[in-house]
């Protein structure tokens, strides 16, 4: 088996987070020109939500108050700015995602910051706890931005009926 070093994990870590990144954007763009549906919107966390069997492995394990923190900074300070570029709009009785560059700047800049927030924690904690931290900050990025994007569309949807 082949072992990697701390610093081919970071880079392996730092390259995956930015695929994602481009790979959201790269996705967002394209969804702009289907409808949404329910489906559609609350998929991404229930398929992200496997990502907790992660902590089956006692490598990935944190402890509560840091995976409270990490859920926390999701939801309460990475989650507003995508809120905020997400819009959605009512074309011929279908709802879609109204294209924004805002969106992609954002994705961009939280890209960034998680950067620059991943290459300082795992200097004091092991690359599967800086792992799983940031899972859990994306999780709590995720959930109410997807909610929120829910409480619209239904919104938009009682308005055409």
């Amino acid at each position: 088996m082949v072992q990697f070093g701390a610093l081919h994990m970071q880079a392996v870590s730092s390259i995956g987070m930015i695929a994602m990144a481009l790979l959201t954007i790269f996705v967002r763009m394209r969804a702009a020109s289907k409808p949404v549906s329910t489906v559609k919107i609350i998929m991404p966390p229930i398929g992200m939500s496997t990502g907790f069997f992660m902590f089956v492995s006692p490598a990935f394990r944190v402890p509560g108050t840091w995976a409270l923190l990490a859920l926390l900074v999701g939801l309460l300070f990475f989650s507003y700015p995508l809120i905020r570029s997400s819009k959605l709009e009512l074309h011929s009785g279908e709802v879609f995602v109204k294209r924004s560059q805002s969106f992609a700047y954002v994705m961009l800049g939280l890209l960034a910051l998680r950067i620059a927030l991943h290459s300082y924690i795992e200097q004091y904690i092991s690359i599967p706890q800086t792992g799983a931290i940031f899972f859990l900050l994306a999780f709590g990025m995720l959930v109410p931005w997807r909610a929120a994007m829910l409480l619209r569309y239904r919104r938009l949807l009682r308005t055409v009926a």
